[in-house]
This record gives structure tokens, sequence and C-alpha cells, in this order.
């Protein structure tokens, strides 16, 4: 059962001028076709999401998250998943830095020049994480829609686990790399920190892990704890930022492996023979014959000559390079899963392609369930269109009138706040009226704009 993903990453919308205006935009439309054409001609013909591997935007700000919306809902529905079916995290260009307040630069400058333990200290302060998350305003409401919060503690977040084979799953997970960025960040002396909160996560026996992270390890003043987690706890590491594709296997011991993922930019600023617009479809599946996960990549890149994207032979390894990883979580599960028989079938019939158990769940050290159940098409929807399509006028406005609090209550609204009386008026059956609202509202707009 293979689950296909569209892998983007660096794709910096705001960040076209004069003549790349033109030229980055026909890239997007190719790309679109591209992806469509690769995802039909594969087992299922549809992908079941899209992975973001940070720089969405190319500064932050809210005009830029519009445009990019727009684009990525004709992304999804060319391939054939939902819209909201996205895994995303944010890069250094999703930070605002227009938003730099003196408390945050002094926070940033004090954790820049510290220890890893001055990270762990300041985060532990509300009002610390408050200035320093500040920054990311108009990335987390994007963010939210896609129900791909950032987590406002500084931990790792996930939400997604696909079901591979009966207790088989691989689970993805989301970290934040960029909230020490000021763009004057350099690899050579590393001032950013993952932070143990993000990289020590849980072992499940029958599931491993996918990591999102925008910044290669050797970027991290932590690099070392955080590189000894993650080669034993993950089992596919993708991440952005260089521009430089790559794809290696680090043997961390015998029968555990940890793939090694760098994205290209989707698109860099130019294009030229050290850089170009990439981006990758990626297959995982089970592999019955070592109990592991497999990994195929397609990786694409712009033929700058034929001004189109083609297979990329040159920077993953090979033509559709397959990676057979040693998992030691799939081994620690139930033992396994018995190949069912072949249905029998006439000679005329072709049996379908297996689906993959797609499924939204709790974070792994969440003890309670979501109050609402995610998985529900329509509210994935409505949750989308009400953070990333409605301003935050609009969305008071739409929970005052449900009766979610008092128009004249002083609290202040949050984006958690708002987050959570979301699901409480759906929980309380007002999905319909939420629905109803926000359609108006879009519409009014578009009329007032016309």
């Amino acid at each position: 059962m293979t689950a296909i993903f569209v892998h983007l990453s660096d794709i910096h919308f705001g960040q076209e001028r004069d003549e790349t205006v033109h030229i980055h935009g026909d890239v997007k439309e190719q790309l679109i076709a591209d992806a469509a054409e690769v995802v039909g001609a594969l087992p299922g013909s549809t992908a079941h999401g899209i992975l973001v591997t940070g720089d969405i935007a190319y500064s932050g700000t809210k005009d830029q998250y519009d445009v990019a919306g727009a684009w990525l809902d004709s992304l999804a529905g060319a391939i054939g998943c939902d819209a909201y079916k996205i895994q995303m995290i944010p890069g250094n260009h999703d930070v605002d830095r227009d938003k730099m307040s003196q408390s945050s630069g002094h926070l940033l400058a004090l954790i820049r020049n510290g220890t890893a333990s001055d990270y762990e200290t300041i985060l532990t302060n509300q009002q610390d994480r408050a200035a320093l998350f500040a920054r990311f305003e108009d990335y987390a409401r994007f963010c939210e829609g896609y129900d791909c919060p950032l987590d406002v503690e500084g931990r790792y977040s996930t939400n997604l686990r696909v079901e591979l084979s009966p207790g088989r799953s691989v689970r993805f997970v989301r970290m934040n790399s960029s909230l020490l960025c000021t763009g004057k960040e350099r690899h050579e002396e590393p001032e950013l920190v993952v932070g143990a909160r993000q990289f020590t996560v849980p072992r499940t026996s029958g599931e491993e892990v996918v990591v999102l992270l925008h910044h290669p390890l050797h970027w991290f003043k932590d690099s070392g704890e955080a590189t000894t987690y993650l080669r034993s706890r993950a089992r596919v590491l993708i991440t952005g930022h260089e521009h430089d594709p790559k794809a290696t296997v680090d043997p961390v011991e015998d029968g555990c492996d940890l793939l090694l993922l760098a994205a290209g930019a989707t698109v860099p600023f130019k294009s030229d023979e050290t850089y170009t617009f990439t981006y990758n479809v990626i297959e995982f599946d089970w592999d019955p014959e070592q109990d592991a996960l497999a990994v195929t990549i397609h990786p694409r890149a712009w033929n700058a000559t034929r001004t189109r994207f083609e297979a990329d032979e040159k920077r993953l390894g090979g033509k559709d390079p397959k990676f057979v990883l040693g998992s030691p979580n799939f081994r620690r599960g139930i033992p396994h899963p018995l190949k069912a028989a072949p249905a029998l079938v006439s000679d005329a019939i072709t049996p379908r392609e297996p689906e993959p158990v797609v499924e939204l769940v709790a974070a792994l050290d969440s003890e309670t369930e979501p109050p609402v159940q995610p998985e529900e098409e329509a509210y994935r929807f409505a949750l989308l269109r009400f953070f990333r399509d409605l301003s935050g006028n609009e969305r008071l406005r739409i929970l005052a009138e449900l009766g979610a609090f008092e128009k004249d209550d002083t609290n202040t609204m949050t984006q958690a706040v708002e987050r959570r009386l979301f699901d409480w008026l759906v929980k309380g059956g007002r999905l319909s009226d939420i629905e109803l609202l926000t359609t108006e509202f879009i519409l009014n707009r578009k009329k007032d704009n016309s």
C-alpha cells in the first residue's frame, strides 16, 4: 500500500522582482502540470498529500501566504488530493522580521550567544515565548488552517500517521528550526538550536518516524545531541534551506538506517548551473521481505533549454532512487503481517491497488483525544477557510455572532483561543453555521473589491 506525497521546499512566494515575476509564475504553473503527470503514472494515480519543508513565503507576510494558498489549492487539485492535506513547517523566510520587538531582539541575542540550556530556560516563560513567536503571526494563521499549528511551547508537532500495512505505519513529525532566525545565521558558527523538547521523539512499536526540519543538522549548536536522537528515533529526515538536493543513507547500526533527504529549492532566486527549480514526488511503502520502510524518490528538475520539469538523474542518486531502510520499530511491532491470499479474479479483471490508511491523530505525547475528530472532511475544509481565508476581524465576528464569546468580552483573543472556540462551536453542532458565515464574508469581500 503505497503512500504518495509531493514534496516542495523553499518556494519563496513574494521574492519575485522585475523579470523574474513572469518566469517564476510560469515555473510554478509548469510544476503543477508536471506533478499531475508524474503522480498520474504511479499506482493509484493520486497523491495522499503535500509536504512543504519551509520558506513558503519570502518575508512572512499575509499577502504572500494568500498567493501561496491559491497555488497550493491548484496543485492539490491537479494531483488528486484534498486542499487541506498538507504538512508544513516554517523556514527562516517565514519569519516576519518587521515584527521583531526590543524584547525579542534581546532574547534572540541571549540564546544565540548562549547555550541550549539558555534556550530551554527562556522557553519555560510564557511572555518570552510570545515575544519570539510574534514574528510568525501570519505564518501561524496560515498553517493553522492546514491543522499544522506551531507548538507555542517549542515542542515538536505531529498529527499525521499513514498505515502502509496492518501494524506498519509512518508518522510525520514537524519541527520548527526557525524560531531563532534573524537572517544573519551561518552554519560555520551555528547559533540556532533544535532543542531537546523537539528532538526527543518517542519510539512506538510498528511505527517509523519521518521528520520535517527546515535547516540541516549542522546548522545547530546542539547538533550533536539532536543527531544522536534523530539517528535512533527517525527513519527519514527531510530538510530544506541549502537549495542543494542530496539523498544519503546513514547506517546507524545493523538493521537501523536513517535516510537524509536534503531538498533543493522549488523556486530559488534564479536558476543557473548550481541551483535550479526542483521538487520531488516521494513514495512510502512497506517492504515485506525485510520488514522495512521503503522510500522511492522521483526527483524533478527544471530543464532551462526545454523550459519544463523532467526527471533529475544527477542530484538524488540517479533515476527514481529507491531506499529500503533498516526499520527497528517495524520489527518491534506485531509479527509480520501475512500477505493476503490473492483474490480469485478472472483474467479480464484487474484487482485494485490497495490504499494506505491516512489518518489524523493526536500528538505522541498527548493524553487526550482532540475535541473534534479531525478526519471529518467538512471540518478540515471549514478550518482551512476560517484561518487561511478570513481576516482577524472576520473570524472574531463569526465567533461572536455564533455565541462563542460575548461581544463585550475584554479577554485577550489569541489564535489558540480562536481555535478552541472554533472547535467548541463545531462540537456543539454549529459547523454548518461557520461554513455559511465564512462563505458570506468571502463573497462580500469579493463584491467590495470588484
